[in-house]
């Protein structure tokens, strides 16, 4: 049994089909599926059938697929153990980032790797939470955030720590009658025109929190997912929104005032294969991240 097999396998079990798993990887699905026949040689036992969408795995094929991440896994921990031995960590990174907790996260953390044999490489997109979990396949790390647990949907199955947790305030416009408080409630907002987000993204959980603790129906004027649009939207008067307190710049044009009684705060968690993670260069990265995401939350001295 070779890694490479095992590679193979879970790759096409996550991506589904052979063209994917062609592209994601740079190789042609005649050499793909060269190497599947060379594995079922070896093995003795069909790992793959035809299929309407081309090729499905066999029962066998399931088997091996599932316990790759495992194995792999233990490979990569053996590989970090020799890497220690060498030195400092080295070698890129790639991030995928929800782009609000890149702007919190990434800037601090690349400036302390400037000089370092560390590189990042960062993608960023904006998605609803579930939508977070499947980009682990091209990313070593991802920058994921929700705010119903501290594992975000769909990725139940990766690793994955929080490195931050941000609270999510309230932005209203600099002569809204709001203006002047310290804090607000639900019963507060709950009359207000909203520039919302979609539904599935992990801010709408926070309206529907004011929904079901006042029994209103939220004014949702529009639904938007940047958060420069937002604060945009929000300077000129027209509504009132929700934006994370880390990375909103200070702006005359709005305040932001923190929301009680309801669920506000967001867990901003990266997730990962655990054959990744268990890298040393990526295992560095991740620590870094979490030290930013600490210090972000810690009180100013005085």
């Amino acid at each position: 049994m070779e890694v490479r097999h095992l590679e193979l396998l879970r790759e096409l079990k996550q991506r589904g089909t052979l063209l994917a798993v062609a592209e994601a990887t740079y190789r042609t699905p005649s050499a793909l599926s060269q190497q599947l026949r060379t594995a079922e040689r070896e093995l003795g036992v069909a790992l793959v059938e035809p299929a309407s969408r081309g090729l499905r795995l066999t029962w066998a094929g399931e088997i091996l697929a599932a316990g790759a991440d495992d194995v792999l896994a233990s490979l990569a921990r053996v590989q970090a153990l020799l890497d220690a031995g060498r030195g400092e960590p080295s070698g890129v990174v790639r991030i995928g980032t929800l782009p609000s907790a890149g702007a919190a996260l990434l800037p601090r953390a690349m400036a302390r790797l400037a000089g370092t044999a560390l590189r990042v490489e960062v993608e960023d997109f904006d998605l609803a939470e579930a939508d977070y979990a499947p980009r682990t396949l091209d990313h070593d790390l991802v920058i994921a955030h929700s705010l119903a647990a501290d594992v975000p949907q769909g990725a139940e199955g990766l690793f994955a720590r929080v490195v931050a947790r941000e609270p999510i305030d309230v932005a209203v416009p600099a002569a809204h009658a709001l203006a002047g408080r310290t804090i607000v409630a639900p019963a507060d907002v709950a009359g207000e025109r909203w520039i919302a987000v979609p539904r599935g993204f992990p801010f709408a959980t926070v309206l529907e929190g004011i929904e079901a603790a006042t029994g209103a129906t939220l004014d949702r004027m529009v639904e938007v997912r940047d958060n420069r649009l937002v604060e945009s939207l929000v300077g000129e008067g027209l509504g009132i929104a929700l934006l994370p307190r880390f990375s909103t710049p200070a702006s005359d044009a709005y305040r932001l005032i923190p929301l009680e009684g309801v669920r506000a705060t967001r867990a901003i968690v990266a997730i990962g294969r655990p054959d990744r993670v268990e890298r040393r260069a990526v295992g560095a990265v991740l620590d870094l991240l979490a030290e930013v995401g600490e210090s972000l939350s810690a009180p100013a001295s005085a």
